[in-house]
């Protein structure tokens, strides 16, 4: 079921930095920031008073449990910067690229109060494929957008930071009120940043009666971080961010085959690699926790 839902929230993911993306090219990056933490705040309040539960439950946490939708700011600065620049395929795989590495540093550390996961043979594996996949999948656009290659990678450490932070805090309050603080918390600092940045904030405007669903990634947004509350208590880091990216890569494909983007063979070639990659992973796991119960059970 976990890793069910980690498929999902990659395809969520995919579909979301492609309309926040189209949002940016509209009314800027830190705008489009402000906006997107706005639409996500406003949703999740909604859902709360639906499900009836309070969106800003009591909760004596440390402090540090409320900056995971600071950190998220700049997780959606650094992706809509990216856009455009390079292939969205290429944003995913450098994503990954940084997710993968500092996953793999919380499993060992436990930092953010994480449970402690030693790296096993298969998770090295896994990583091995991982690399040579993304080596494949990147294309010429990296070469000439060299700033936005390291955009991407810091995007996939952030991403790490905030889910970690975000988890602590679901603990207590609650996936959905979790992500309603996760949205309200980065609000103000997207709005200073826009104010900072432009002399105007443009005004939303629908060129035609379709135009709205570039308003709407907050949304999908508020769904990604519910799902990954669920999640980072239940696997482990690594694990998660490559079932997430199996979702989101093969997403991106069918966006950027849809929207006329190039995708070469060697991103695809990449992309297979690392789903097989994942898929040893998760056959020597299933292996070796059937040989442990074996070994453990009664005689």
């Amino acid at each position: 079921m976990f890793q069910l839902l980690s498929l999902l929230s990659g395809l969520l993911l995919a579909i979301m930095i492609f309309i926040n993306g189209r949002l940016t090219v509209q009314v800027g990056v830190f705008q489009a920031t402000a906006i997107i933490h706005a639409v996500g705040a406003v949703f999740a309040f909604v859902v709360c008073l639906i499900r009836k539960e309070k969106p800003l439950p009591k909760s004596h946490s440390p402090w540090w449990f409320y900056l995971g939708g600071v950190v998220g700011v700049f997780t959606a600065v650094f992706n809509n910067f990216s856009f455009g620049k390079i292939s969205l395929t290429s944003i995913v795989a450098l994503n990954l690229l940084g997710q993968a590495l500092f996953s793999i540093v919380i499993d060992m550390t436990g930092w953010f109060g994480m449970t402690r996961r030693p790296v096993s043979k298969s998770s090295g594996i896994g990583l091995l494929f991982c690399l040579a996949g993304i080596v494949m999948m990147l294309d010429q656009t990296v070469l000439d957008a060299s700033l936005a290659v390291w955009f991407s990678l810091l995007t996939g450490i952030s991403i790490v930071v905030s889910r970690s932070i975000n988890a602590r805090l679901a603990e207590r309050i609650g996936a959905l009120p979790g992500s309603f603080v996760n949205h309200i918390a980065g609000f103000p600092v997207t709005v200073l940043l826009a104010i900072w940045a432009a002399e105007k904030l443009p005004l939303i405007q629908f060129d035609n009666p379709w135009s709205f669903w570039i308003y709407t990634g907050g949304i999908l947004g508020v769904g990604g971080v519910v799902l990954f509350n669920i999640l980072v208590p239940k696997i482990s880091q690594f694990s998660l961010t490559v079932l997430t990216f199996v979702g989101q890569i093969f997403t991106s494909f069918i966006i950027d085959l849809a929207t006329g983007q190039t995708v070469d063979d060697a991103s695809f070639t990449g992309a297979l690699v690392i789903s097989a990659g994942i898929a040893l992973n998760l056959l020597i796991e299933f292996y070796s926790s059937r040989k442990n119960k074996k070994s453990s059970a009664p005689n």
